[in-house]
């Protein structure tokens, strides 16, 4: 009988350590996961190539993992956008969001040209264009200005050689869906569209209490900016627009606009949250725009690259028979990067198709010898490596992502947390996240739990949830999944079997109730090596899936030379069971249906 569980010896590795190599052998690509805890001080912390975000694989040790203290430099330099690929962004804000200051610091970091349908309306007006003299006529009126002219206005201005070259920045347009519309069908789309959310309360606040300076033209605000001296407060005046009334009806419209807006750009809308210093709030667009930029011009050389290539590439089979197949030499410790780096690719590429197919509650299980807590040759590092390589890539796609990581459970005596997690999320705090100031922006670390959820995240991937004796986790994780709505929750190698309770802490939800949700979450990745029962070694099989594909099952067949490679056996669409296993190991006929056994199977057999 094969065993599919890993035991905890030494005895499987194997004293020497020759290049692993790989078998070409399925007709599908497959990916792999794992979820390890706390073995040895050394941890290997690597980043994956696969992120822009990341450095190459190193190997580590925890005091090697930890920052600079010294800040990080102020970056002074103005960015020069690529003439081929201009970087093109729309902002939008309520009034008093800070939205015109952002405005100008963007425009003077990136270059970009910054167009306002208010001064362009001004100018036209002032120029006595056509365009110009057509919206002079309803302005005279007190009527508001048609979207036709206003589109024919912003369309004539992105077409400027400065626009075309430089990029731009459209400042709070468009304003209502039909303009929106408009754009789309003249193929104007920006790279971004950043929204500066600041609360209404705070924004009733800007406004009531701003104060104009008639002679200067200044603004100042009674508590965030007083005037410098008693003359100046002297003269002071209230704009008419800025009473609380006025106020509350203008953000009434602006969300009513916005609102309308938003479907059109969902895919591209990044939330800044605009209640902090303008130097904080600048930081954060700084870094979207910079990793959009940067990201457009890989996207440029990916093209100019592919273009070259093309013919070679004509030449090369582009039949699945390319795929490299199951990396072998796996009992070998510690794992070579190339293979772990084959997993955490396979992983990344099956949460992604998953996510794309809108999977929300989704689960990963990857047992490969260092990712399995049961094996003396676990190593935490290994799957703090793998958080890290999937919670960049997909903060490389501009996501907000929340990698959480259970806390202490439990009171008194039955306080505590799981082994395999001690120390993970001190780890990932020192972990070397990279230079592009993703942790802390596009990357929070966190714990488990419905406070946990914030507005802002997109994401949230939890590090080997698990039950411990006398502690239950599924009431936090339930109670953070609900929160968290429809946006994507990724488990990595939980392990959410109900344990025996203690003082009545694990009866708080009732057992059907922990495990029907327990099972809600699919399994998108799926990797376990198979042994003979009671054995470690030699590997016998492997079974694997990566959503979208059927589970494979894979016999390792011994080759000259030492070699050895995956043959695939058979797949399964559903996951197979221990005896389905055995029995497409042995080469027996699969059966339709399934016989019923005992008194059941008598029965039907007489009648």
């Amino acid at each position: 009988m094969l065993n599919s569980s890993l035991s905890a010896t030494r005895s499987h590795s194997l004293p020497s350590t020759p290049t692993p190599t790989l078998s070409p052998l399925s007709s599908t690509s497959f990916l792999s996961l794992s979820s390890p805890s706390p073995s040895s001080v050394s941890c290997l912390l690597p980043s994956s190539s696969s992120s822009s975000f990341s450095k190459k694989l190193t190997s580590l040790s925890v005091s090697q993992l930890a920052r600079p203290n010294d800040p990080r430099k102020q970056r002074s330099l103005k960015v020069k956008c690529s003439q081929r690929e201009p970087l093109k962004v729309m902002i939008s804000g309520a009034p008093a969001s800070g939205k015109g200051t952002q405005c100008e610091m963007i425009s003077q970091k990136f270059g970009l040209v910054h167009i306002s349908t208010g001064d362009l309306l001004r100018a036209e007006v002032s120029a006595g264009t056509d365009i110009g003299n057509k919206a002079k006529e309803y302005m005279n009126s007190g009527r508001l200005v048609p979207d036709e002219i206003v589109t024919s206005m912003v369309t004539a201005r992105l077409s400027l050689k400065d626009a075309k070259e430089k990029g731009w920045l459209l400042d709070g347009y468009p304003r209502s869906l039909e303009q929106a519309k408009s754009l789309e069908k003249l193929k104007i789309r920006p790279d971004v569209y950043i929204m500066l959310d600041v609360p209404d309360e705070i924004l009733i606040d800007r406004c009531v209490g701003r104060r104009l300076d008639p002679v200067t033209g200044r603004i100042y605000h009674e508590k965030n900016f007083p005037p410098e001296t008693e003359e100046i407060k002297a003269r002071l005046v209230t704009r008419p627009d800025d009473t609380e009334e006025k106020v509350k009806a203008r953000l009434q419209i602006y969300k009513q606009n916005s609102e309308a807006v938003l479907p059109i750009y969902s895919d591209i809308l990044r939330k800044v949250n605009g209640n902090r210093t303008k130097e904080v709030v600048f930081n954060e667009i700084d870094l979207l725009l910079s990793h959009v930029l940067n990201e457009k011009e890989k996207a440029a050389k990916s093209e100019l690259s592919t273009k070259t290539t093309t013919t070679q590439a004509n030449m090369v089979s582009s039949s699945k028979d390319n795929w490299r197949g199951i990396p072998t030499r796996l009992n070998n410790i510690p794992h070579s990067r190339e293979i772990r780096e084959y997993f955490y690719d396979d992983v990344l590429q099956a949460i992604q198709r998953a996510v794309n197919n809108g999977k929300t509650r989704l689960k990963v299980e990857i047992n490969i010898p260092e990712l399995n807590p049961e094996m003396d040759v676990y190593r935490i590092g290994t799957l703090m490596e793998l958080v890290r390589v999937l919670a960049l890539s997909f903060a490389d796609d501009g996501k907000r992502i929340k990698v959480c990581v259970q806390g202490s459970m439990g009171e008194g005596a039955l306080a505590g947390m799981p082994l395999q997690l001690a120390g993970s999320r001190t780890i990932l705090e020192y972990m070397d996240w990279g230079d592009d100031g993703a942790l802390g922006t596009f990357v929070k670390i966190g714990s488990i739990g419905a406070k946990e959820v914030e507005e802002q995240d997109d994401m949230f991937i939890l590090v080997a949830p698990q039950n411990a004796v006398g502690n239950c986790i599924i009431g936090d994780l339930k109670a953070m999944t609900d929160a968290a709505g429809s946006r994507p929750v990724i488990l990595i190698n939980p392990k959410l079997k109900d344990v025996p309770g203690s003082s009545g802490i694990m009866q708080t939800m009732g057992r059907q109730e922990r495990l029907e949700y327990a099972a809600s979450f699919e399994i998108c990745y799926l990797f376990r090596l198979l042994y003979y029962a009671g054995t470690q070694y030699p590997i016998m099989a492997a079974l694997r899936m990566c959503y979208p594909y059927p589970y494979e099952l894979y016999k390792r067949v011994d080759e000259a030379a030492g070699k050895e490679k995956y043959v695939l056996l058979t797949t399964f669409e559903e996951r197979p069971s221990g005896d389905e296993i055995n029995n497409a190991f042995e080469g027996k006929p699969r059966s339709q249906e399934k016989k019923p056994l005992g008194i059941w199977g008598f029965l039907s057999g007489i009648l």
